[in-house]
């Protein structure tokens, strides 16, 4: 099992994307980047411990690469915008790639050329994997426990449906 923490916006949108992926065995919504330890979503939410919401992603590389990983992460948030992800504005919501080890980092570093060189302003964020701290558990597989919650319907359907679009290929079939 390999591991990896992306930073996308809103967490309940980035694990509801990410479960949808073949190989993805487990998705943990969390906290990273920040000056305190064990922060509460509360604190977080005041953009004051800078922390991101993040998502730490267990997959099986012999079913999803890291690279695919890292297409699907871009392709289902906007990483050009600095502290923003449609309405969610702060420095929680950073677009932002913490990786595991050098591998991870130049796979991201390549990404993110190539998506320069198409002409996209990339402001995500590369950085060494920081101290990970696990969202509360009501945050947990938030979409599937709350489908019809306001935020929830306006804001994770249409990822849902640029990830089938763009990339049937990788879905899980069950």
């Amino acid at each position: 099992m390999q591991q990896a923490l992306f930073g996308g916006g809103c967490f309940w949108c980035t694990e509801a994307v990410f479960l949808q992926i073949q190989g993805v065995s487990k998705v943990l919504s969390g906290y990273a980047g920040g000056d305190i330890p064990n922060p509460s979503y509360e604190a977080v939410c005041t953009g004051q411990t800078k922390h991101a919401e993040v998502i730490l992603i267990d997959f099986d590389e012999q079913q999803v690469s890291y690279t695919q990983l890292l297409h699907v992460f871009f392709a289902t948030h906007d990483p050009t915008t600095l502290n923003r992800q449609g309405n969610d504005v702060g420095t929680q919501y950073r677009s932002v790639i913490y990786y595991f080890d050098e591998s991870q980092k130049q796979q991201a570093e390549q990404l993110i050329a190539e998506l320069k060189q198409d002409g996209l302003n990339i402001v995500t964020e590369l950085s060494p994997v920081p101290t990970f701290y696990p969202a509360e558990d009501y945050h947990q597989n938030f979409y599937a426990k709350n489908p019809s919650q306001g935020y929830c319907n306006f804001a994770i359907p249409p990822k849902l449906s640029k990830l089938r679009a763009k990339f049937q290929d990788l879905l899980k079939t069950d």
